[in-house]
């Protein structure tokens, strides 16, 4: 329970941080008033009234807004100071060992040969597997 916690409240932070860096534009066309169309990183449609008047006439308007993401998680390893430096090179360094591929097993007796066998033992003492 407590580790899918932990996992569940991870992810949510992680999410939270890569929505808190997104930047994006919203477009909107107004006719009038009344709103036709908005549209999320595309231009919005419009409702076809601006080409039939002049744009001096125009009834129709367009509006964008620009949402900017912050920019104040970027951090430069020359800012920390020398404690902190040394922790996360420590870090990184252990860390990326954990993750060390030890798939090919040792085998100590690859090389060693079985000794020749002059008679076969469970013949003459009448021993079998059953």
């Amino acid at each position: 329970m407590k580790k899918a916690f932990q996992h569940s409240v991870s992810v949510i932070m992680a999410f939270l941080v890569l929505f808190s860096t997104f930047s994006f534009t919203v477009d909107k066309h107004f006719c009038g008033s009344l709103l036709v169309d908005k549209a999320i990183f595309s231009e919005a449609e419009t409702c076809g009234m601006e080409m039939e008047a002049s744009a001096e006439t125009s009834c129709c308007t367009n509006e964008k807004v620009a949402v900017k993401g912050q920019d104040e998680l970027k951090h430069q390893f020359d800012s920390l100071d020398l404690n902190q430096q040394l922790f996360l090179t420590g870090f990184f360094h252990s860390y990326l060992f954990v993750f060390e591929d030890f798939s090919e097993e040792i085998v100590p007796f690859r090389n060693y040969s079985p000794p020749f066998l002059v008679k076969d033992i469970q013949l003459v003492d009448q021993v079998f597997l059953i």
